[in-house]
């Protein structure tokens, strides 16, 4: 079974459902991703972050859009392009910029880093650095959910490159045989690492991946947060009444290379400007405007209480210690 996507016609309008705080919100949070983001880009380049860093610029309208339709409770995990999901989730991004300098006052004291965000208070269980390792977990997340009868959805990420991995389909067989409370959302941005969807898989309709245990799917315009929210919320409440899990194909595309070290030569100019003119952020800008659902000064406004917030977490995350050598051992092994 595959759920179709609402139609261009019969599509809500953004406008009439949801209030100017709502829609101001929804913006903040995008762009404090994106300008997260591209400090943490020009901090790798400064050498101040070390190892992989994976940024998401570009798909910020997915986790902010998923996150408006979670309830407390419901858990969220996802891959190695991680910041933004924990961003999203309400963690406090000043930890998250000193986890990524491995410094002290990070989200995991410095040990976890780019890849491996955690926040167990804000139900982020990560951040997972090996390809597809989200699935099986967020699986059994959801399996511990229904255990306790809590009625919690878990929001399971992983990118189009991960879809192919073996572990992903041993997931979904288990989901559906035991009716787990799971959302597996595929981010498909085109390009597993430098090498396209059309390259590399025999079929690129990945919401369809889960016929073959009868998992339902559906394709959303991940460029579009109102998109996002509209048919993300009929998944998760078909989820949610206990149906069990539901494959979401969120049609997206990231703006850098696969992490800081990919120049992203493989893609040409046109594909990338053509992409750029569906910047999910301009795009709400413009229907915030357009719908004078506020001034172009509050958005200014908003744009530059983020640069200043952006500048207060570069200066905490600097400023934070480097881990004493007493933490190499901690937290490794439980008595």
């Amino acid at each position: 079974m595959v759920l179709k996507s609402v139609s261009a016609q019969a599509k809500h309008n953004p406008i009439k459902n949801f209030s100017k705080k709502e829609l101001l919100a929804f913006y903040r949070e995008m762009l404090l991703i994106r300008r997260f983001e591209e400090r943490a880009g020009q901090l790798y380049g400064m050498g101040l972050i070390a190892g992989f860093c994976h940024l998401y610029i570009g798909q910020e309208a997915i986790a902010t859009g998923m996150h408006s339709t979670m309830k407390e409770g419901d858990k969220v995990i996802t891959t190695y392009r991680d910041h933004g999901h924990m961003i999203a989730v309400g963690s406090n991004p000043k930890k998250i910029m000193a986890e990524l300098l491995g410094r002290s006052g990070g989200s995991s004291k410095g040990k976890g880093g780019s890849m491996h965000l955690f926040d167990l208070e804000k139900h982020f269980y990560g951040g997972h650095g090996i390809v597809g390792a989200s699935v099986p977990i967020g699986a059994g997340l959801a399996f511990a959910d229904k255990y306790r009868g809590n009625n919690n959805l878990t929001y399971c990420y992983f990118g189009d490159g991960a879809a192919h991995q073996g572990q992903v389909y041993e997931a979904f067989n288990m989901a559906k045989l035991w009716n787990l409370p799971v959302l597996f959302i595929i981010e498909n941005n085109h390009y597993a690492m430098g090498t396209s969807l059309a390259r590399s898989s025999s079929v690129d309709e990945l919401h369809k991946r889960g016929i073959g245990f009868n998992i339902p799917g559906v394709k959303i315009n991940g460029m579009d947060i109102f998109d996002v929210i509209h048919d993300g919320q009929k998944c998760v409440d078909y989820v949610r009444a206990g149906n069990g899990p539901m494959i979401l194909e969120m049609d997206t595309y990231r703006y850098r290379g696969h992490s800081m070290s990919d120049p992203a030569t493989y893609r040409s100019k046109e594909e990338l400007n053509y992409k750029k003119e569906q910047d999910p952020i301009d795009s709400l800008r413009k229907v915030i405007l357009d719908g004078k659902i506020a001034a172009e000064s509050e958005i200014e406004k908003i744009d530059g209480e983020i640069k200043n917030e952006i500048n207060d977490i570069v200066e905490f995350a600097k400023n934070s210690p480097e881990p004493d050598e007493s933490e190499l051992l901690t937290e490794i092994y439980k008595n």
